[in-house]
């Protein structure tokens, strides 16, 4: 999987090393945030930032996937004001 530039600034920026069963996880973390969004929503630029903050919680030692998928929601939705859009099944994480 090839690397957005928020990636890897968010890997430089934290010196982060991942293991490759974490690296398995986040990805799985992010497509199953990213389905949650709508359709309309699911743009690289959002699942860039989701993977952004998925890095983030990562680094910062979080290997729970429902924290993981959690944080990285609530800060696109709160970034974005996108919770309007979003149904009430869709924000059930």
């Amino acid at each position: 999987m090839a690397r957005s530039r928020t990636e890897e600034a968010t890997m430089q920026a934290t010196g982060a090393s991942f293991q490759p069963e974490l690296i398995e996880l986040m990805k799985t973390v992010l497509d199953d945030a990213t389905a949650m969004l709508p359709e309309a929503k699911r743009t690289s630029a959002t699942r860039a930032e989701i993977a952004s903050h998925i890095l983030a919680c990562a680094a910062k030692g979080e290997r729970d996937p429902v924290a993981l998928k959690i944080a990285a929601l609530l800060a696109v939705v709160d970034c974005t004001h996108y919770s309007h859009d979003i149904s009430p099944e869709r924000r059930a994480v």
